[in-house]
């Protein structure tokens, strides 16, 4: 049976990857794509990908009852229309912060609070490498942000194996093309001021180390650079543990974490131009690239990962996460490859 999906704030750039990705989803069909801006045009006039999809924007205000609603919209808006959104569908799939986090308190501490608090434990987490069991049968999923994402996936063996305990030294520095400035992004995200940049803009604080640190159990030290791609979120993470695993025990524990996994794939120093994750090997696809390296001299694991910001770190992971929680393939709508060679991701 076809589902029905619409997706708020379809105007962006997420939007416009979740209409492509709803679009040639075997199992949904999309009914609605919502933006106040750009409300009457078609979707082909802003996404010029989307030309040949007959759909026009519709006002977010007058929402269709759908199977699944995904919330592409800015932070803060899901959890003042959240109401809304549940009326109006069976699942609905937010990709904005207001319910990443399972302690409502900690919106005080890296947002500006919570308007509905109450609900921030309903919500599951949507990185289905850490969580499927959770998403199955939910019917509200919080996608996780991009950066974290990278970083969790990256580090989630560690911790599953116990290497990792919530007293090692962590640091992790992202590296981040300008897309996940979102459309408007603003002069810091124009090609004169972007291109050619190594940037560091959230040397500390950065939101998502609250996500990383609450699915991983340790605080991380914590640094994102924009750089001069497109698409792509490159993570290269530093663990200081108490006592150093051996490369073999390295190698179990990824293995074990990840062998059965569709969308990550294990890149650990091999043979060619690409011997540890990058952007661009994963570009325009929903796989997580992930490699190590040990230091023993310096009592060191390096942890690299690669995704696609657009899609493994927001609209590939909530279609991946639908698919797990209407019971569909979890792979439907997501087997598409990457390209080789490709310019700037």
């Amino acid at each position: 049976m076809t589902l029905t999906a619409s997706v708020v704030g379809a105007s962006g750039f997420t939007g416009g990857e979740l209409c492509r990705l709803v679009t040639a989803h075997p199992d949904l069909e999309l009914v609605q794509a919502t933006s106040r801006s750009a409300t009457n045009k078609t979707l082909g006039s802003v996404h010029p990908n989307l030309r040949e999809v007959d759909l026009r924007f519709s006002d977010p205000g007058e929402l269709q009852d759908v199977d699944v609603l995904y919330a592409g919209v800015p932070h803060g808006v899901s959890m003042e229309r959240i109401d809304d959104f549940r009326a109006a569908a069976d699942t609905v799939i937010d990709l904005s912060a207001d319910f990443r986090l399972r302690d409502a308190a900690q919106y005080d501490v890296w947002y500006d609070g919570h308007s509905r608090p109450e609900l921030v434990s309903e919500a599951a987490y949507g990185l289905p490498e850490v969580n499927r069991e959770n998403i199955a049968g939910a019917d509200l999923v919080a996608c996780g942000g991009c950066n974290a994402t990278a970083t969790i996936t990256g580090l989630h063996p560690l911790y599953e194996a116990g290497v990792l305990d919530g007293d090692e030294r962590v640091v992790v520095d992202v590296k981040v093309g300008s897309s996940e400035g979102g459309a408007s992004g603003g002069a810091a995200s124009s090609h004169v001021e972007r291109s050619g940049v190594v940037r560091p803009y959230a040397p500390t604080g950065h939101r998502h180390e609250a996500e990383i640190q609450e699915h991983l159990g340790t605080e991380v030290s914590f640094t994102a650079h924009a750089v001069d791609m497109v698409r792509g979120a490159s993570a290269t993470c530093h663990v200081f543990p108490d006592e150093l695993p051996s490369k073999a025990e390295l190698w179990q524990a990824y293995r074990g974490a990840y062998e059965d996994e569709p969308f990550v794939r294990l890149v650990a120093g091999g043979s060619g131009v690409y011997r540890y994750p990058e952007p661009k090997a994963v570009a325009g696809t929903n796989s997580a690239e992930v490699g190590f390296e040990l230091d023993e001299r310096n009592g060191r694991i390096v942890v690299f990962s690669a995704i696609d910001n657009m899609m493994k770190g927001s609209a590939g992971q909530a279609i991946h996460a639908t698919n797990i929680a209407r019971g569909l393939d979890e792979t439907a709508g997501l087997d598409q490859l990457g390209l080789h060679p490709v310019g700037k991701p």
